[in-house]
């Protein structure tokens, strides 16, 4: 069975969801460790009262390059000792840095609450023609603000340019006539909430693919 590492700030729904997902025999994995930023993070009590291990790892102070280092070195060490298959970003809310991704190459997906293009072009294809990619922690109010007839959501390989990996899968999420941010942003989680058990599914079927198709497990054995 494939184990997971979620990486969470806010309230968890998308770490519920791939617990469903597994629950319901949709996912063939288990969520080894949840880890948060936060202690206060709904994540953090949905993992405890599935009996999830948990972890909390504040960062004192996001604008001293030295302790944003470090933090990253801290988080790798952390989620490298529970071994995963994959770590998924379910709304953590702090970018990464070279000491993080650089050890878990091509093994970290995040979900993100617009519609992305594949790599770093600025439009991204929709049922209503080119929309611009938005990118960044307040995409559900840009959309708002701009006006746009469709959003969305994105699930994609995280890279070291914010918000541009390979694109796994993505859903359109109209805008309504009298949306606000509360309503938009609830309708994408739904389609988050779709998204991410499948992508997670897709990505964990090509490493597993990848890997057997070079003659070598995860354990390094032949």
């Amino acid at each position: 069975m494939s184990r997971l590492a979620v990486l969470a700030s806010g309230s968890g729904t998308n770490m519920q969801a791939l617990l469903d997902a597994i629950a319901a025999g949709e996912l063939d994995a288990e969520i080894a460790v949840v880890v948060s930023n936060r202690r206060d993070a709904g994540a953090v009590c949905k993992a405890m009262d599935a009996h999830v291990p948990t972890v909390t790892l504040p960062l004192a102070n996001r604008r001293d390059p030295m302790a944003r280092a470090m933090f990253d070195r801290q988080l790798a060490d952390v989620v490298e000792a529970f071994a995963p298959d994959l770590i998924v970003l379910a709304g953590w809310m702090l970018i990464l840095g070279p000491a993080f991704l650089d050890r878990f190459p091509g093994r970290i997906v995040n979900v993100h609450p617009a519609l992305l293009p594949n790599g770093e072009g600025s439009k991204v294809e929709s049922s209503a023609g080119l929309a611009p990619a938005l990118r960044g922690a307040r995409v559900v109010r840009d959309a708002l603000l701009l006006g746009l007839p469709v959003t969305g959501a994105t699930v994609h390989i995280v890279t070291p340019t914010v918000d541009a990996g390979p694109v796994i899968l993505r859903e359109e999420v109209p805008l309504l006539p009298g949306d606000d941010e509360a309503s938009l942003h609830a309708r994408i989680k739904q389609a988050e909430h779709r998204l991410l058990p499948r992508a997670v599914a897709l990505t964990l079927a090509h490493l597993a693919a990848h890997e057997y198709g070079h003659g070598t497990r995860r354990d390094g054995s032949e």
